[in-house]
């Protein structure tokens, strides 16, 4: 796959997907959502692929927002139609995304940066990295789902407190707080990220693709996640990686996990 913003390298079960626009620190425009995309999509219907890393060129920017010269003269028509096209598009396609995407942010991750290191399935970050959804300072709010999945990771007050503000907090407090999981020095950065997807490929990805669903259910409105959770409790049984699981458990060996 070749892109113009993006470059996409992979090793045996794990992807790497690197949003490559330095000169304007990795900022978000409409080429590179389109890319992003296209890339996780084929990267979902490549059966060799177990874990997706998502992170910025350099050693600056992880994302630093929107390109906002491309809707700085839209209309509320045209304002609308961004937001909806690039959730669908991109922001709620990797929440959904049957593979565990992990956002390796390494440096500046605002805005519309933040608003995607937050639809991958859990974050770290480097000790430098910096975050905050700043789009009320330009007079309009995160349209590409912060301001609901920001409470879900940091509950409503804090949440309320860092779009208020449009201020920018450091990796210890975004960790204090749960918006990321892990932080470390940005030499360490990747070695952690790859030693954590390794710790993931270990295990079953069709269950992992279930829990993907049942917990993603949880949030959404008028979804009993519950419902959701026993249906692919009960789908598991039927699998080749539950076979493999419970013999291997038995046997006592590690299991050698088909992803069928």
């Amino acid at each position: 796959m070749k892109f113009q913003n993006i470059l996409v390298t992979t090793n045996n079960n794990l992807a790497q997907v690197t949003i490559n626009r330095p000169k304007k620190l990795n900022a978000l425009n409409k080429v590179t959502i389109e890319e992003l995309h296209e890339a996780f999509e084929a990267l979902e219907d490549n059966e060799n692929i177990k874990v997706i890393l998502l992170t910025g060129s350099g050693e600056k920017a992880f994302v630093a927002g929107a390109d906002i010269s491309e809707f700085a003269n839209f209309s509320v028509n045209e304002g609308s139609s961004l937001a909806r096209e690039g959730q669908e598009m991109l922001f709620n396609f990797i929440e959904n995304l049957s593979i565990p995407v992990i956002a390796v942010i390494n440096g500046f991750a605002l805005g519309g940066g933040l608003e995607l290191a937050m639809s991958c399935h859990f974050r770290i970050a480097s000790d430098n990295a910096k975050m905050g959804l700043p789009e009320v300072s330009l007079g309009v709010i995160p349209g590409y789902g912060g301001t609901q999945r920001l409470p879900q990771l940091v509950g409503k007050g804090k949440a309320m407190e860092l779009i208020m503000t449009a201020g920018m907090i450091t990796a210890a407090d975004a960790l204090n707080c749960g918006l990321v999981n892990h932080v470390t020095t940005q030499e360490d950065l990747q070695s952690l990220a790859e030693k954590i997807a390794g710790k993931i490929m270990r295990n079953s990805s069709v269950a992992i693709s279930g829990a993907i669903k049942a917990v993603n259910a949880n949030f959404e409105d008028s979804v009993n996640g519950f419902d959701i959770e026993i249906n692919e409790f009960g789908n598991c049984f039927g699998t080749e990686d539950f076979k493999e699981g419970t013999t291997a458990f038995l046997e006592k060996r590690k299991p050698n996990f088909p992803g069928a």
